[in-house]
């Protein structure tokens, strides 16, 4: 299927893990993958791994204002327009609040929040004068249900599922439409170093009984910036394996 063939795609993180995957997937329903991620090498590697052809690997640091508007600019001027937009770019400094330093909860809300305040905001001017774009923000369950000695990051993600149901009420009117994606915990290289008790701990939490993968949120971020969501904006959609409902 190439429901998305001829748009153009960016995807912040999308060096690896679940910002990979999610460039994969558009790039097989037919996308020219924008790749951005802080490691520019990473970037153009992954880039040079998706299927298809177009698709470019950028250096982005969504922290920097400045500099994320020139290189979305670069982006629209080698591949075009950006159609579709997934903020995944996304870290972790985890601690307890009483020893959280002034700096982990800054370095969080900065990369998790004002990056894809950033990188919205670049882009949507354009989208908007076009009448035509999709924004997938990557949040999280901990953003919908709180976890111990994650407050930095439960803040940040919850603070992005508010950012998405504004953008939707804003951009609607001008044929924008702005969802969001909560994943639960989905295997990954920082869940690989974690002890198979810890795992298993994890699971317990799962009703469905297993983590998932990175492809489970990519296959519903393609579903959600293609033309069989063309009435869903506003929305949060938990990828968890049943831990919230």
């Amino acid at each position: 299927m190439t429901e998305l063939k001829g748009q153009v795609a960016v995807v912040t993180g999308g060096g690896r893990g679940i910002g990979l995957a999610i460039a994969e997937a558009l790039a097989e329903a037919g996308a020219k993958v924008a790749v951005l991620d802080v490691d520019e090498k990473e970037s153009r590697e992954a880039a040079s791994c998706l299927p298809g052809d177009g698709h470019q690997g950028y250096r982005g640091d969504v922290t920097e204002a400045q500099g994320l508007r020139s290189v979305l600019q670069r982006v629209e001027e080698e591949l075009g327009p950006v159609a579709i937009l997934v903020n995944n770019a996304g870290i972790t400094r985890d601690n307890l609040l009483l020893r959280m330093s002034e700096e982990e909860w800054d370095q969080v809300l900065s990369v998790n929040l004002k990056g894809a305040f950033n990188a919205t905001k670049a882009v949507a001017r354009g989208m908007m004068k076009r009448r035509k774009g999709v924004i997938i923000n990557i949040a999280s369950v901990i953003g919908l249900m709180g976890n111990a000695g994650q407050a930095n990051y439960a803040a940040s993600k919850a603070g992005l599922i508010g950012f998405t149901k504004s953008v939707a009420r804003e951009f609607a009117s001008r044929g924008v439409r702005c969802n969001a994606v909560a994943p639960g915990f989905i295997q990954t290289a920082m869940t690989e170093k974690l002890g198979p008790e810890i795992v298993e701990g994890l699971k317990s939490q799962i009703p469905l009984g297993s983590l998932g993968e990175p492809r489970d949120i990519a296959r519903v971020v393609r579903f959600l910036v293609g033309p069989g969501a063309a009435y869903i904006t506003g929305q949060v959609i938990a990828v968890d394996g049943g831990m919230v409902m």
